[in-house]
């Protein structure tokens, strides 16, 4: 039904302990969504909302055509952060940035298929010579490519990049400013919606249970009214939109405004983003050196 391996999974997942974990995942048939789910109703899970560890290195880089009517990100993995920061890399996942935003292929597969932007091989081809060079696994793992009126921030030398979409023009330098430092909140904050309106319906049912089961959960509430109940659960529920909705949340750099109110100050109106973190759902390969040293001297 499940293994240790799962077990050991959702324990770091969640942040709970072996046995509630294996209590978890025995309740949900070994269902892994299921049973964060689970954990949550209980009030057990301590980070229920990780999409995934980061683990591998590599880069996000970010391209915008010359009239700021394209975006594109790209994530380009490598084994170590050593390749990551060399420049040859660095140069090979700047031309693939710009070629998707030339381009516009379909998926990866496509991407590999076409021609450099700055060369005659392939993108494929290119990768390839690399890693024959270097000497260190590579892997194109993804982009995402914006038409539109769109700013880009990168962070931490490539470890988060996020692209933003406005509706109408980013010319005047405040506006785009003001696109930029939402973008940031972004990389900071990661946002799981644009807005509570495009919450899909049953991401908002999923959390109206979790909130009723962990409620239910509380003997205070065991002799309160049905009318109170649901307005402490419309107040949780407006909680969880401010959290985790771009537009509802508070805006970091000045506390007065939630980013929607902060972006209409501006004239600007945010309608899409993207936002990379290298490695995230990736497992990293953890090399245990005394095991290695035992193996060569066998």
């Amino acid at each position: 039904m499940f293994t240790a391996k799962d077990v050991k999974d959702l324990r770091e997942k969640t942040g709970c302990g072996m046995m509630d974990c294996k209590k978890a995942l025995t309740e949900t048939n070994g269902d892994m969504e299921k049973a964060i789910e689970f954990l949550r109703e209980k009030g057990l899970a301590t980070a229920a909302k990780k999409s995934g560890r980061i683990a591998a290195e590599g880069i996000v880089k970010e391209y915008i055509s010359d009239d700021k009517t394209v975006g594109v990100l790209v994530e380009v993995n490598s084994e170590t952060d050593f390749v990551a920061k060399n420049d040859e890399f660095q140069a090979f996942v700047a031309s693939v940035a710009k070629t998707v935003a030339e381009k516009n292929p379909g998926d990866v597969d496509a991407l590999k298929a076409l021609a450099y932007a700055d060369g005659a091989e392939t993108i494929g081809d290119a990768l390839t010579a690399l890693i024959a060079k270097i000497g260190e696994n590579m892997n194109l793992r993804r982009f995402a490519r914006i038409e539109g009126n769109v700013c880009s921030y990168i962070h931490g030398g490539g470890r988060i990049g996020v692209l933003v979409e406005a509706e109408g023009s980013l010319a005047d330098a405040e506006a785009y400013e003001a696109a930029r430092d939402v973008a940031m909140q972004i990389a900071a904050i990661n946002p799981l919606y644009l807005s509570k309106d495009t919450v899909p319906a049953e991401d908002v049912e999923k959390e109206k249970n979790i909130i009723l089961a962990q409620m239910k959960e509380d003997p205070k509430n065991a002799n309160k009214p049905e009318n109170i109940l649901e307005k402490m659960v419309t107040g949780k529920l407006n909680k969880f939109f401010e959290q985790n909705c771009l537009l509802q949340q508070e805006f970091v750099k000045n506390g007065d405004f939630k980013v929607e109110g902060y972006l209409a100050s501006k004239g600007v109106k945010l309608v899409n983003f993207v936002r990379f973190e290298k490695g995230e759902g990736l497992e990293k390969k953890v090399d245990n050196f005394a095991d290695e040293v035992a193996s060569m001297v066998k």
